[in-house]
């Protein structure tokens, strides 16, 4: 037991590391995301980068050393030796130990970012050239949702805004404290549905229905793209997700479920 201790310590602080230190360097990292599994994705983004990080520096510096002590000039004749047991079991088990030390924890978060059970509510998103549809299963609640950024900003006719190529005409708007389950699926060629805040990064294929799920820990408007090269029009495909309390999700709901019903009337 006192052997484990050492490793559980060192865990830790790269973990603590990697939540206080680290997450504020964004752009230039990964971001943080707004759900659990996104902030655990991150944590284990930065333990590989630590282990990565341990490995290059005694590795290297190995090298640096050695090519230093026992250079030619200071009289240094190299070892004559071949078929090393040793060293052969030594840069077997090593290597392997350090796989499975990074196997573990990236097995455990991708089991849970792929659990779609227990989900509050559906969403099936299709992906089409060059647009996005998302149908609230339960609710009854569809619309189209496409690149609302001006054709003048895009030829340089007026000034781009903050959100260049990132505004949408139709938010998919969803509770926060919720579990959605999304069903991504494409009507013609291959696209990603893809928001990095919510750690959600799905393939969208025409014939298939792939799941994935999320549940958003704050309010707020969080922007992602397709993620994969579908055409033409590939970069006029973003996604814009506003996440709402309860009463304001409700609200909404009404709001655009009250045309569909009286058309049905």
């Amino acid at each position: 037991m006192t052997q484990k201790k050492p490793k559980i310590g060192i865990t830790t602080c790269l973990v603590f590391l990697s939540q206080s230190v680290f997450a504020d360097l964004q752009p230039y990292n990964m971001t943080t995301g707004v759900t659990d599994i996104s902030a655990k994705v991150f944590d284990l983004h930065m333990l590989i980068f630590w282990i990565c990080v341990v490995i290059g520096v005694v590795v290297f510096g190995v090298m640096i050393i050695s090519m230093i002590k026992h250079r030619k000039s200071v009289g240094h004749k190299a070892a004559q030796f071949h078929e090393s047991t040793t060293a052969e079991i030594a840069w077997t088990l090593v290597p392997l130990a350090i796989l499975i030390g990074m196997a573990i924890p990236a097995t455990n978060v991708l089991i849970e970012m792929e659990d779609t059970s227990a989900a509050d509510l559906t969403v099936k998103v299709t992906a089409y050239q060059w647009m996005w549809h998302y149908e609230y299963l339960d609710e009854k609640v569809d619309f189209f949702s496409r690149l609302a950024t001006p054709r003048e900003q895009i030829y340089n006719v007026q000034g781009k805004g903050e959100n260049y190529l990132l505004e949408v005409d139709n938010e998919l708007v969803l509770p926060v404290g919720k579990k959605v389950r999304f069903l991504i699926t494409s009507n013609d060629v291959l696209h990603a549905w893809w928001v990095p805040d919510l750690a959600v990064k799905k393939d969208a294929i025409p014939g298939f229905i792939n799941e994935s799920w999320a549940k958003i820990d704050k309010p707020g408007v969080y922007r992602g793209q397709c993620a994969e090269l579908c055409g033409r029009d590939h970069g006029f495909m973003p996604i814009v997700v506003r996440a709402v309390d309860e009463n304001e999700y409700q609200q909404w709901l009404q709001s655009h479920s009250q045309p569909q019903q009286t058309a049905l009337q």
